[in-house]
Order: structure tokens, then sequence, then C-alpha cells
């Protein structure tokens, strides 16, 4: 099945080759102007994927994103960011945007970064209010927190946790290597890939986004090794 893809900026010349590339690599196109619009159009649940710009009337692309995640709703996002704007790009991932994108952008590049980000999000996803009813060979648990890579769902104190797909990604590599000290070079490169071009404050971003959704621990713990990196720490109860 074709994966639909929404292509939101004010700029239709954007648009226009955005969506010509997308549909010769076989996806469907729709298309957004202003925020709001889009905002409707993912929360009726038929887009798989937002690429979406910052710079948007009627409502921004960061008050788009910021609803979406509030209200549980998990569409992945990928930002489209003014060159030379870290502020914008790290307020988008705080946000919980999945990727950005610095314009103007190569539409090669982006159609590689949709693949990935879709590749990574085709399990799955249960949202934080549904029952959590895990029965799958590859669970983990670990004190109170639970991960099941098959439906991807982590849940604390029975409770589910509605993680981004790379907050997930994040948890399961280090909890898999538990006590293992990694550096933000080692997680980007596992994680976001060699074609990362960011700066490498994303992987603190992410723990502390990680830690507050996750909240207490018991039998674990995300443990800042100052100077050096984060590791996944097993904890005698």
């Amino acid at each position: 099945m074709k994966k639909n893809i929404l292509i939101v900026d004010d700029d239709p010349s954007i648009v226009k080759i955005t969506r010509l590339y997308l549909t010769k690599n076989g996806y469907d196109v729709e298309e957004a102007y202003d925020g709001q619009s889009a905002l409707n159009r993912i929360q009726l649940g038929q887009v798989d994927l937002a690429v979406l710009d910052l710079m948007l009337p009627k409502k921004d692309g960061w008050a788009v994103c910021r609803e979406l995640r509030a209200s549980q709703d998990r569409t992945p996002i990928i930002m489209l960011t003014a060159r030379g704007e870290v502020h914008e790009r790290i307020e988008g991932l705080r946000m919980g945007a999945d990727d950005y994108m610095i314009k103007p952008f190569d539409p090669n590049e982006l159609i590689a970064r949709i693949d990935s980000v879709l590749r990574r999000t085709s399990v799955l996803l249960i949202e934080a209010h549904q029952p959590a009813v895990i029965q799958a060979k590859d669970q983990h648990i670990i004190g109170n927190l639970s991960i099941c890579e098959e439906s991807a769902v982590v849940s604390v104190d029975e409770q589910v946790v509605a993680l981004t797909r790379r907050e997930f990604d994040l948890l399961v590599y280090m909890a898999q290597r538990p006590n293992k000290v990694f550096t933000r070079e080692d997680l980007i490169t596992q994680i976001w890939g060699w074609a990362f071009d960011g700066e490498d404050r994303v992987v603190d971003l992410y723990i502390q986004r990680i830690r507050r959704k996750l909240g207490a621990s018991e039998g674990w713990r995300l443990t800042t090794v100052w100077g050096v990196g984060y590791k996944f720490e097993l904890v005698a109860m």
C-alpha cells in the first residue's frame, strides 16, 4: 500500500517540486498551505508522514507539532527549517519532530529521510490511552520498565508511555547494552545515521525527553557520565 505524505508549505514552488519527486518515488501526496489545514488533515488519521515547514500562516509548524503530540498523535513529522537557525531545529525536536531538513534542500535527500523515518515507524504503535496487552517474544522487563520491540510499546509501572520512534530506538539500543557507556557520536551514528549533519546536542535533548516521559525508575536509570556520554544503568533493587 502506498504511503500518504502531506507536504505543508506556503511556497507553491516548493510544494510542486516536492510533490513531483515524491510521486516519482511511489508516494501518494497531499498538500496544505497553512498550519491549521495541515493539523485538520493529520487529525483525520490518513497521513503517514508530514513534511512540515515552520513558518506558516494561521498556525506555525511549532504549534502544529505541539498540538499533535499533546493529543498523543504520533504521526511522523519532518520539519523544514531555515539554514543556520539552530534554535529552530532544537525547538522542533523538543516538541516531538522525528527529523528535520534545512532549506534549501535536495529533494533526493528528503526522499531518503522520508524512507528512513517510515522504516522506523513501520511497526504498530499503540497509543498511550490504549490498554497495554503485550504478548511478544521481544519483550524486555527491567525493574518497573517494560519494552516490547515487536509492537514498539514501552510501559512504566504497567502504564504505556508514548515515545516517538526515534526516542524508542534510542531507549531500546541502550537498554539492550546495559551499563555500556556511549558517547554522543556513538548514539548519533547508530540512531540518526552517518548522514546526520546536525549538532551532537540532539542526543542530550532526546535523553532529557525520555527521562521526562518515563518518570521514576526502579531497577534502572539513564545515567549521565560526565565528559563522556550516557549509559543505561542497572540498579540493584
